[in-house]
């Protein structure tokens, strides 16, 4: 019966069951959903044998987890329907694969469950116990294990693209198969599975390295390993997006590769931008302010140096000049590159390329001379990796790389690292290249890439994914052309993969090996390498977290980050020409160019800058100090002075900058002052003559009047002082009248040593003597202040009545802006601009005035007669201008503070250098003497034309009156403290009831106050001797009364004891 029943219903539902298991789980891998036929197809055959057991079965199900399943119910209407769509599940799938799968489970499922099957039953031999073992095959066999462990493949296939003969190629091929070989003999990396490496050679082509990423597309391929260009990895990404396959790249290092814009692109090294603020950093560390940029010109090359420009300018320094370069350059090419980087003025060279155009770069600069002293060479980490590469080069090539700076990423020691390191020389004699291959960084992370995707796939697995893929229906519209694009699947648990990359936190042989948020590596760190003779020498480091140092990143990242880089430090460098001395960074440009200066073409003040007539030359003072600066260069710099001006009327200083700004002058010398408005277009040298504006009125002799005794101090000082004298009276009065008869008497006596005392100490001449403590202190102190107020009060008037003998109605700056009459200024002179934007004056006021005679005629004439009240222009002017024009002069304070100097194109490095002449000008006294050679005169003299006499103010005394003020209150506290203990210990007699306390005890106050010293020290004495006698009394009477008692005891006793 049982063997009935298993040829029939049994094999039908075991077969259709096992049917059911294998292309449904296997339909839900390659789909990334559930098969659709599911449980309703196993339900439906079960239905056909009994109906209890569908619905026992439907029970089991539900309680199964229903991700797996599509939502069914049972309809027994439909079963044959059902039956029929398990049967042709084999037919859905199109895969010969999955069809050899399935006819290997029916062989396995006869030949092995169905004979242990037959077994259990012929020793139970119950339909009962029949359904239970149906039940339980059917959750451990079937779906219950493919949820809880799912099944790992056999092998993976993975792909990697990149150029075997590049510098980079060949050490990652190694490198690579190395470390796929290393995670395929771990097992406890991917337990029993194994990972396909793929290699496929680029051979330096783009476009091959293109076709070779999407061939691997179309095969399976679910993670690739490159590509090592940034050029083929941004089109590449864009099949990667839509495909949902990995790229991981450990050599596309282009900055602009970002994971907004390719989600699937992983960088497994450091990004350019780390890269590009290190070599700013160290620019921004020797000072320079200007660099040239020779970079190849694709994605890699560009990106990077927008990088570095960006990086550049947050640390003020730029890109003077770029020098891009094709991808495949012959030597020519170079060389005219390389020529026009010669004609620059910046010297500070940085070398962005592939090693494999870098050394040629390198080679033509030494032909040309550029390796020379001057020259600062910064290459990125592509020397570095040739270096580590092909060590050791040719004698040749080492020659045209002396003194050369480049970076090295930096990698921590590890004892993985040494293994790995020590296994290398093992690893490349399997290579036929005929050459040795050295272990650069990228090998480090090649062999790191593939650890972190063998990690990722145990992680991937972990979280039940499953290779599958399917079709990309937007690929189904370009179907029908000639283009082959049927192959190109999207790999479903691409999403799942690419998070358990970016989840990886692993320890490689290059360090920590994780990522941040924005998907870069931690600790991005490089090695500061200086080549010097055969090899290379480290002068420090560089991280993101501390910037430049000597000690090595990993030793401070437990420190927190110091973005002023205040600890920044480098060990000596040898430059190029085999120097210490740290370049300059910078020449004149050896172009041919001279330097264009535009000299202002005056009509007046000719001794400051003038042409010299019927010549090209000029001469003046400011022509003289330019001479003698340009001279204390350590360079030549040829230059060509061109005139600026019509001749006819002063230029205006603010066009001529203007003109260096336009490009038509490099620079502008002459009397031009500093402005703001000028420094926002074009850069200024150390000022050269200091000047301001000052305001030059009409004077005219005076004598000194009857009040002229009050001048030396102004009204608020004479306030503080008729203050002070009689309190400083008040206060010695108060702490010398209970014990100096000089300040006791009448009130009217009192008052008058107060104010006799008070203005006597003026002249020292008070007769006065003080007895107490306090009172002396007080008095040294205050004739200390009387001291200096005479001697300054005493220099000030001698000042006033022998000096100033001239006068003018205008007092300076304020009086002009209080009046309304017309103010003169220079023409072309920034003056007006100043008085109508900053002092708004009105323009209808202002008159220009072109010659010293203009000057003249419109001060005497006045504002009455069609002239100016008073003349705006800057000291320089007015000094020449009233050294021989006596009736005139300066009133009141100079209103601002300027100079002249010399203007420069903006960020132009001559201007630090003529800053330093200049300085050294001015301090070996050659500045002055060409000052006293044009502008020293013999004429009147200006001592006693100040008319605004400086008057001393209250500012110059606070101190000393505060000082005097706080020993005052001080000895005042002092005083009526002791006074009010005194006051408590002799006045201490009962209130009568009869008078207000409180008005009693200040009227003995006050009375106190008055009293003389020793006139309370004998009350006291008295008071004291009264008590005594007080007390003696007391004692006497309570004897007396006591002795009285006595007698009456004894009398009392004697009567009661009679007969």
């Amino acid at each position: 019966m049982y063997f009935q029943m298993l040829n029939s219903e049994l094999l039908i539902m075991l077969i259709s069951w096992q049917l059911e298991r294998v292309v449904s789980n296997k339909i839900w891998a390659c789909s990334g959903r559930p098969a659709p036929l599911g449980v309703d197809g196993i339900y439906g055959t079960l239905s056909q044998m009994n109906k209890s057991y569908s619905s026992n079965l439907l029970c089991l199900c539900q309680t199964m987890d229903s991700g797996l399943f599509e939502p069914w119910t049972p309809d027994l209407a439909n079963v044959e329907l059902r039956i029929w769509q398990i049967g042709s599940t084999v037919s859905l799938c199109k895969n010969t694969n999955i069809k050899e799968l399935f006819y290997s489970s029916i062989s396995r499922l006869l030949k092995v469950e169905l004979l242990s099957l037959l077994c259990f039953l012929l020793v139970f031999g119950t339909m009962k116990l029949l359904f239970y073992v149906l039940v339980l095959l059917a959750f451990f066999n079937g779906y219950g294990v493919s949820k809880s462990t799912p099944t790992r493949p056999d092998a993976v296939s993975i792909g990697s693209v990149f150029s075997f003969d590049s510098i980079i190629g060949k050490v990652a091929k190694v490198a690579i198969e190395a470390a796929v070989a290393d995670v395929n003999a771990n097992s406890d990396v991917l337990r029993g599975t194994k990972l396909n490496l793929t290699l496929q050679d680029t051979n330096f082509s783009g476009f091959l390295g293109i076709m070779d990423a999407i061939r691997f597309m179309e095969k399976e391929t679910v993670a690739i390993i490159g590509p090592q260009s940034s050029v083929t990895a941004h089109v590449v990404s864009y099949f990667a997006n839509e495909l949902q396959i990995p790229l991981l790249s450990f050599s596309s290092t282009d900055p602009t590769l970002s994971p907004l814009q390719f989600p699937f692109f992983v960088r497994t090294s450091l990004n350019d931008l780390f890269q590009m603020a290190a070599i700013a950093d160290i620019i921004n560390y020797y000072g320079w302010r200007e660099v040239i940029a020779i970079y190849v010109d694709d994605d890699y090359g560009r990106n990077g140096i927008a990088a570095l420009s960006d990086q550049l300018s947050a640390r003020s320094c730029k890109i003077s000049y770029r020098a891009p370069l094709k991808s495949r350059a012959n030597m020519d090419e170079i060389r005219d590159a390389l020529v026009q980087v010669a004609l620059t003025e910046s010297r500070i060279l940085v070398v962005h390329t592939y090693p494999e155009r870098g050394i040629d770069i390198m080679a033509t600069a030494q032909y040309l001379g550029m390796m020379n002293e001057g020259y600062v060479w910064l290459a990125t980490n592509w020397l570095s990796t040739l270096l580590d590469t092909n060590a050791p080069l040719s004698s040749e090539a080492t020659k045209n790389i002396q003194g050369v700076i480049t970076l090295r990423i930096y990698t921590a020691e590890s004892k993985s690292k040494k293994n790995f390191i020590s296994r290398w020389n093992n690893l490349t004699r399997k290579e036929e290249t005929g050459t040795s291959i050295g272990l650069s960084t990228y090998g480090l992370y090649a062999y790191d890439t593939v650890w972190l995707l063998a990690h990722a796939f145990d992680t991937f697995f972990e979280r039940e994914g499953n290779i599958s893929f399917s079709s990309d229906p937007k690929l189904k519209v370009l179907q029908r052309g000639s283009l082959n694009l049927n192959a190109m699947r999207i790999f479903n648990g691409g999403n799942l993969l690419l998070d358990s990359i970016l989840k990886v936190n692993m320890t490689g042989v290059t360090g920590p090996f994780s990522f941040t948020s924005d998907r870069n590596l931690v600790l991005p760190a490089f090695e500061v390498i200086n080549v010097i003779g055969s090899g290379t020498r480290k002068v420090g480091y560089w991280s993101n977290n501390s910037g430049l140092s000597v000690q090595p990143p990993d030793t401070l990242y437990t420190n927190p980050p110091d973005p002023s880089g205040s600890n920044k430090k480098l060990y000596p460098v040898i430059w190029p020409g085999e120097t210490t001395l740290k370049p300059r960074g910078w020449v004149f440009p050896h172009n041919g160019r001279h330097l264009t200066i535009g000299i202002p073409n005056r009509v007046s003040f000719l001794d400051f800058v003038a042409q010299v007539p019927g010549t090209d030359m000029f001469k003046g003072y400011c022509i003289d100090v330019f001479f003698a600066a340009i001279s204390l260069l350590p360079y030549a710099v040829p230059y060509k002075m061109i005139s600026y001006g019509d001749g006819q009327n002063n230029p205006s200083g603010t066009e001529l900058i203007r003109l260096i700004t336009s490009g038509v002058f490099d620079a502008a010398i002459g009397d031009i002052a500093i402005t703001t408005n000028r420094t926002r277009m074009a850069d200024f040298t150390q000022p050269f003559v200091e000047s301001g504006l000052v305001v030059v009125a009409p004077i005219m002799k005076v004598h000194s009047n009857a009040l002229a005794f009050l001048q030396p101090f102004d009204r608020k000082m004479w306030a503080i002082m008729a203050i002070f004298f009689p309190l400083m009276g008040v206060v010695v009065w108060i702490l010398e009248h209970r014990i100096n008869d000089d300040f006791r008497g009448p009130p009217r006596k009192q008052f008058i040593t107060i104010l006799w005392f008070s203005f006597s100490t003026l002249f020292s001449a008070h007769r006065e003597n003080t007895f107490s403590t306090l009172g002396r202190l007080l008095v040294i102190l205050w004739l200390f202040v009387v001291l200096i107020i005479n001697s300054s009060y005493t220099a000030s008037l001698t000042s006033i009545l022998t000096v100033q003998q001239l006068s003018s109605p205008i007092k300076g700056i304020g009086s002009l802006l209080n009046s309304k009459d017309p103010i003169g200024y220079q023409q072309g002179s920034f003056a007006r601009d100043y008085l109508i934007e900053e002092l708004g004056i009105h323009e209808s006021r202002l008159v220009p005035l072109k010659l010293p005679e203009d000057y003249a005629k419109a001060l005497k004439d006045g504002p009455q007669n069609g002239g100016v009240a008073a003349l705006i222009d800057e000291r320089a002017y007015a000094e020449v201008f009233l050294s021989t024009h006596c009736e005139f002069s300066i009133v009141g304070k100079e209103f601002t503070k300027n100079g002249w100097g010399f203007a420069f194109q903006r960020d132009s490095q001559l201007v630090v250098d003529m800053s330093t002449a200049i300085l050294k000008l001015s301090e070996n006294g050659d500045l002055q003497r060409i000052h006293d050679k044009w502008l020293l005169r013999s004429a009147c003299s200006l001592q006693g034309a100040k008319l605004e006499a400086d008057r001393l103010s209250i500012t110059s005394f606070q101190g000393l009156f505060l000082m005097c003020g706080l020993a005052c209150l001080l000895a005042l506290l002092i005083y009526f403290i002791k006074m009010i203990c005194q006051f408590k210990r002799l006045n201490s007699e009962p209130e009568s009831p009869g008078e207000s306390s409180q008005s009693r005890r200040l009227r003995k106050f006050f009375s106190f106050f008055d009293e003389r010293e020793e006139d309370v020290k004998a009350r006291s004495i008295r008071r004291q001797m009264e008590c005594a006698s007080t007390r003696s009394v007391d004692r006497n009477e309570s004897t007396t009364n006591s002795m009285k008692q006595t007698e009456t005891s004894s009398n009392k006793s004697t009567s009661f004891g009679g007969p």
